[in-house]
């Protein structure tokens, strides 16, 4: 199992301090703080994505491209790629760059994001958000699966011939997940696409990530891609550890008080009984999030939320420590011992992505055309009105 952290890549005043940093120095810490990840023996390092203060993260390929060049081991991804305002064009360019350049040790999350302002920014409609993921995804499909792509859909302009380049790595595209905290045709597509799905349950009760996983599994498994307990599922979380349970709590309650997503609401106890949200002891951490297989399954991907709300570089890299050397050594143990034969442990790497389309004969697969039952995206690339996936599960 891989466990791991990401950012959101937020500029917080440390409400202890009054110290507030610039964005070169965020920048800087985040990049420290991933290689000290690389080091500490972690497996996942991902970046969000956006385009408004106060985060800084606006460019990840720019970013993890950096990384690739001084990390060895660590897989480096996206917690966001705006497929709704980025072009798709431009997605398929930049990760098969990165790729390349990381010799394959990297995957990326789909997402629609949850700035509303981002879409006139960059000339959608946030109306349309839903419509714009199906149809950018589809045709990010093609362009990475076709050497020669002509296409034609409703938010942008049509493509003649078109090649992306660099070509994938091995003529394999990049393992995608798709990332919703409540959208079920998220859900929906990543299962008819036989992708992972990522339910960044930071905010929610688990009850609500129960209903979306098994939303998730039971379609994967309708589309003929596997058992449901063979879906590929990842999961978001948060936590604050120091070796007394009653020092977290103290250290982290004025980070909490003042963040700027949950300050100033309800009060830390309260949030952390109705979220991932864990401050206490290495051991309450380990309890609390071994106890996600018993909600949603056997699952292969577990990020943390550490580097949020004005908190120290020196107390992050200090988190990371903890995590790598107590929580993660008993969680993976514990999954692991635990896990259904025939489920796989990790989400498929490059080298297995590539030797699972050699067995089948062909590096990379046509994407074929058609009506797609679940969205009514056609050949030509236009939309129907989405089902409304999820409705039996009462979201």
């Amino acid at each position: 199992m891989q466990f791991g952290i990401f950012t959101v890549s937020d500029v917080t005043t440390d409400p202890t301090t009054g110290r507030t940093p610039d964005d070169t120095e965020r920048t800087k810490a985040i990049l420290t703080i991933a290689q000290h990840a690389d080091q500490a023996g972690l497996d996942v390092f991902a970046t969000g994505e956006h385009h408004n203060p106060p985060f800084v993260a606006s460019s990840p390929t720019t970013m993890l491209g950096y990384l690739a060049g001084v990390t060895k081991d660590i897989v480096l991804s996206t917690s966001t790629t705006l497929i709704t305002t980025n072009d798709p064009v431009k997605i398929a360019e930049d990760y098969a760059m990165l790729q390349v350049i990381s010799d394959g040790r990297m995957d990326l999350m789909m997402g629609r994001g949850n700035t509303g302002p981002v879409y006139p920014w960059f000339g959608k409609d946030i109306r349309k958000g839903l419509e714009l993921a199906t149809e950018n995804y589809a045709l990010l499909r093609r362009l990475w699966e076709e050497e020669v792509v002509d296409w034609a859909g409703n938010f942008r302009t049509p493509l003649q011939g078109f090649t992306s380049t660099p070509r994938p790595l091995d003529g394999v595209p990049p393992f995608v997940w798709h990332g919703s905290i409540r959208s079920p045709q998220i859900a929906e597509q990543a299962a008819y696409y036989g992708d992972g799905f990522f339910h960044n349950n930071i905010f929610w009760p688990i009850q609500h990530t129960e209903q979306m996983v098994k939303l998730y599994r039971s379609r994967y498994e309708s589309y003929g891609h596997g058992r449901a307990d063979q879906a590929i599922v990842g999961l978001g979380g948060q936590f604050f550890a120091r070796k007394n349970s009653q020092a977290a709590k103290d250290e982290f309650r004025p980070y909490f008080d003042n963040a700027p997503v949950y300050g100033h609401g309800p009060s830390m106890e309260d949030f952390t009984a109705q979220t991932p949200l864990t401050v206490g002891s290495p051991q309450e951490v380990i309890d609390r999030y071994a106890a996600m297989r018993d909600h949603v399954g056997d699952y292969q991907r577990q990020l943390f939320l550490i580097d949020h709300a004005g908190l120290p570089l020196k107390t992050v890299l200090e988190q990371i420590d903890i995590l790598a050397e107590e929580i993660v050594p008993a969680l993976r143990k514990e999954n692991d011992s635990k896990r259904a034969e025939g489920v796989p442990s990790n989400p498929p790497s490059h080298a297995e992505r590539v030797a699972a389309a050699r067995a089948k004969g062909a590096v990379a697969s046509t994407h074929v055309g058609g009506e797609d039952e679940w969205t009514g995206l056609t050949a030509e690339g236009g939309t129907k009105p989405l089902a409304k996936a999820g409705a039996a599960f009462g979201l």
